[in-house]
């Protein structure tokens, strides 16, 4: 058996490999066409969406497909009746909370009237003061009272007296009316007597009382704690207006969102839903493009996807001159080489690369399809040169670079894997990189399941891969 017949025995790990692509050695002038790749007009970078920001249904569509639209034009508009009753049902309860506000200052106005001019104790303080002062006179009257009272008994019992000893001769009427006199004589002394010590403990109770409305102005804790009171319904009213006036305002936001309305200035490139369509708008259960009326595209900012056959790929730089044609002008447009992109068309062989269209004619709108002419780059001005590299360029994302260097893996003529060591054009930029060393145009570099492989390895080739520029082919 031969070692070739036994290594086909072995286990083999399955790959997916592509091809480097190999970059001619010319020496043209600059601007000179290169090559041609077939390719359509699309926005740039991309299309952009409309979306309604608030659910509803669509009740008009305002544009057709290709109008130029202003920025915050109306594209549609959506049915507006639930939004605007809960405007009104905000805006009467924001009149609520106003009213509610008027009433808290109104108490708060008369609290600091209270405490500025407390006129209410001032009225109290008086009216004790008075109640004081006609209390004292009665009890700097009574001791002249009493010693009246005093006389008056004394000269009532005399009297009495002097008529009982001469009661033989009297009207016996005319004595009981002189011992009466004497007993209500008497009982006036006693009341005035006892009355005095009465008087004390209410001139005393008056004196306490006028000392505690003074304090009372003095402090006025009652009303400031009313006032502060008030201070804080004023506070707490603020605060419910301003959440009513929150209420209003997302209210009057739902509203305007009824209308969907244009965010640049550009043409309508597709119409998404018709009239009586249910949009989700901003609603977390929302899902993907639920809320999508229209995509939209700035005319001046176009670009072109180019198919480029991948034994070309090496002639394109970033920046690169490009002349595109299309059937819609007779004018050639400029345009320049943006990037290319990580994925390759296996059944066409191409690879598509980006082209920024400079200042597109109106005509020009995505989907056309175009003629993309890929011109030589500019080099120095005194030899107005531009001579291509000779050797092969593969994507930067299939070379592993270490301390020990770069390297890449590749399937040998024996379907076994080596980790191959090569040197990196330090002149390249973008996706593609040119090699100095260490690769063949006939290598084959392996794309997809390197990540378990040791060097040596039997492999075994499951096809070529699609896309490059990635290792998953994402």
């Amino acid at each position: 058996m031969s070692a070739t017949a036994g290594r086909q025995l072995l286990p083999q790990h399955k790959v997916s490999v592509m091809s480097v692509m190999v970059s001619e050695s010319t020496s043209i002038q600059s601007n000179t066409p290169l090559f041609q790749a077939a390719g359509w007009v699309e926005p740039r970078p991309q299309a952009v969406s409309v979306a309604a920001l608030a659910p509803g249904v669509v009740d008009e569509l305002l544009v057709v497909e290709g109008q130029l639209v202003e920025r915050d034009e109306p594209i549609a508009r959506l049915f507006k009746t639930d939004a605007a009753l809960v405007l009104r049902q905000a805006s009467a309860n924001l009149a609520l909370r106003k009213g509610e506000l008027a009433r808290c200052e109104a108490e708060l106005k008369a609290a600091s009237i209270r405490v500025e001019q407390p006129v209410h104790l001032e009225v109290q303080l008086a009216e004790a003061n008075g109640n004081l002062a006609k209390i004292a006179t009665e009890l700097a009257r009574l001791p002249f009272s009493i010693e009246a009272a005093k006389s008056a008994e004394s000269y009532t019992k005399r009297n009495w007296q002097g008529k009982l000893e001469a009661q033989e001769g009297l009207v016996g009427r005319i004595v009981q009316h002189a011992e009466n006199e004497h007993v209500a004589a008497s009982t006036n002394l006693r009341e005035l007597i006892e009355r005095q010590p009465l008087l004390q403990v209410e001139v005393d109770a008056l004196q306490q009382r006028v000392n505690s409305i003074k304090k009372q102005l003095e402090l006025l804790v009652d009303e400031k704690r009313q006032m502060e009171e008030a201070q804080a319904k004023v506070d707490s009213a603020l605060a419910t207006v301003d959440e009513a006036k929150v209420q209003v305002e997302q209210a009057q936001l739902h509203l305007d969102r009824m209308v969907v309305a244009a965010p640049i200035r550009g043409r309508i490139l597709k119409l998404l839903v018709s009239r009586g369509a249910r949009l989700m708008g901003l609603e977390t259960n929302a899902a993907q493009n639920t809320s999508t009326v229209a995509q939209m595209y700035d005319p001046s900012q176009l670009q072109v996807r180019a198919d480029v056959r991948l034994e070309e790929v090496a002639k394109v730089q970033s920046g690169q001159l490009v002349e595109v044609r299309t059937a819609t002008t007779s004018e050639v447009i400029k345009g320049r080489v943006l990037q290319a992109t990580s994925s390759a068309n296996i059944q066409k062989n191409t690879l598509e690369v980006k082209v920024e269209l400079i200042d597109p004619p109106e005509s020009v709108c995505p989907e056309m399809l175009v003629t993309a002419t890929f011109m030589s780059p500019k080099v120095d001005s005194q030899t107005n040169k531009s001579i291509a590299s000779t050797g092969v360029a593969i994507p930067r994302s299939l070379i592993e670079i270490s301390d020990r260097g770069s390297f890449v893996w590749i399937v040998d003529g024996n379907n076994r894997a080596v980790h191959r060591e090569i040197t990196l054009d330090q002149t390249s930029s973008g996706e593609l990189c040119r090699i100095s060393s260490g690769l063949t145009p006939t290598d084959k570099l392996i794309v997809q399941g390197k990540e378990t492989l040791t060097d040596g390895m039997s492999v075994k080739i499951i096809g070529e891969d699609k896309t490059f520029g990635t290792e998953n082919g994402e």
